[in-house]
C-alpha cells in the first residue's frame, strides 16, 4: 500500500483535523496549561518607582548607578505568532509505507500530523499561524493569521502534502530558508520540519538556519529521519540497489561493506547539527519517524511546557 492509500485512512478519521484533535485532547487531559504562551513581554522604558507599588520590576542595577528607584515598563505581547516550514522534497516521502503502517510513519507524514497538532493547540489560544512549503521551488506560503477559514485552508494544504509526486524533487534548502527568514518581519516562533539531507555545503546550510533567528525569532528544528535505515543503515547483506530519491542516481552495494563507515559519518553529521543548533539557541528535536508518534510529540510538548 502506497502513501496515496494512506489518505483514505485519514479520511476514515474524518480528515487530518480529527486525528490531530485526538492527540491534543489526550495530551491536554493530563496537563493544566498549554505548552505555548505569548513571548515574554519586551522592555519598553523606565518609570519612577512610586511607594506602594510592587517591587518586582525595580531595576536594581540602575538604582546602584543613580541611587534612585525606577521600575521597568514592558510592552505585553499577548498573542504568539507561529510559522511552520515543511520540506516537501522527494526524500521527505521516505520510507515507502506498507499496508499496516500509518501515514505519519513517513517523514512527510510525521511533519504533516505534527504541524496539525501544533496548529490545533495554537488555535485554542487564538494565536496566528502561517505556513511555508518548499522543495525545488517555494511551493506554498501563507502569512500568520488566526481565523477559522485560514486554519481550514492550512489543514487542506497539509493533507495535500501526503500525495506522492512522481516528479523527482530536489531541495534548495539554503535559498528558501533565507527567503522565508526575510519574510518574517514580526517576532515569531518558527518551526521547521526537514531531514537536513539537502546540501554538500554544510556551512551555508547552517548559516541559513542561523538566519531564521534574526529579529529575535524563536526557532525549533524537527529533524525527521528514518532511524533504522538512514541513521543505523540497518539492511540485510543481500546485494541492493540504492536510489537517490531526489536525483535518481543509483548505486549497487552490499550494505555490510559500508555500514560502519556510513553510521560513523551520519552520527558525526547529526552531532554537528545538534551542536550548531545549541550554539545558536535553536531548539533541536531529533525524530525517528518509525517510533511512537504520540510519545515523540508529547515529550516535546511536556518539555515545551516545562522550559518554554
Amino acid at each position: 500500500m502506497k502513501i496515496e492509500s494512506q489518505l483514505e485512512k485519514v479520511s476514515r478519521f474524518q480528515h487530518l483535523e480529527l486525528v490531530a484533535n485526538q492527540v491534543v485532547e489526550g495530551f491536554i487531559s493530563g496537563m493544566h496549561k498549554s505548552p505555548f504562551h505569548g513571548f515574554s513581554a519586551e522592555f519598553a522604558e523606565h518609570k519612577v518607582y512610586n511607594p506602594g507599588e510592587s517591587t518586582r520590576h525595580i531595576d536594581w542595577k540602575l538604582f546602584a548607578r543613580t541611587d534612585r528607584l525606577y521600575t521597568k515598563r514592558y510592552e505585553e505581547e499577548t498573542n504568539l505568532r507561529c510559522h511552520l516550514i515543511i520540506d516537501n522534497s522527494s526524500s521527505m516521502h521516505y520510507p515507502e509505507l506498507q499496508a499496516n503502517q500509518n501515514f505519519y510513519e513517513s517523514k512527510i507524514g510525521f511533519s504533516v500530523l505534527a504541524s496539525a497538532v501544533l496548529m490545533n493547540i495554537l488555535k485554542k489560544q487564538r494565536d496566528a499561524v502561517g505556513l511555508s512549503v518548499f522543495s525545488d521551488s517555494y511551493e506554498y506560503y501563507a502569512p500568520e493569521k488566526g481565523s477559522d477559514r485560514h486554519h481550514r485552508m492550512l489543514l487542506s494544504t497539509l493533507e495535500g502534502l501526503l500525495k506522492v509526486s512522481r516528479k523527482q524533487k530536489r531541495t534548495d534548502t539554503i535559498m528558501y530558508l533565507h527567503q522565508i527568514a526575510e519574510k518574517m518581519y514580526r517576532r515569531s516562533m518558527i518551526i521547521l520540519f526537514t531531514d537536513m539531507f539537502q546540501s554538500e555545503d554544510e556551512e551555508a546550510l547552517f548559516n541559513a538556519l542561523q538566519h531564521l533567528k534574526h529579529n529575535k525569532h524563536k526557532v525549533i528544528l524537527f529533524h525527521v529521519v528514518d532511524g533504522t535505515t538512514e541513521l543505523q543503515f540497518d539492511f540485510d547483506n543481500a546485494p541492493r540497489k540504492f536510489i537517490d530519491l531526489e536525483t535518481g542516481e543509483e548505486v549497487a552495494v552490499f550494505a555490510d561493506t559500508i555500514k560502519e563507515a556510513y553510521k560513523k559519518e551520519a552520527e558525526s553529521y547529526f552531532k554537528r547539527l545538534a551542536l550548531t543548533c545549541a550554539q545558536n539557541k535553536i531548539k533541536y528535536v531529533p525524530v525517528n519517524v518509525g517510533a511512537n508518534f504520540e510519545k515523540i510529540i508529547t515529550t516535546y510538548l511536556v518539555d515545551k511546557q516545562s522550559f518554554g
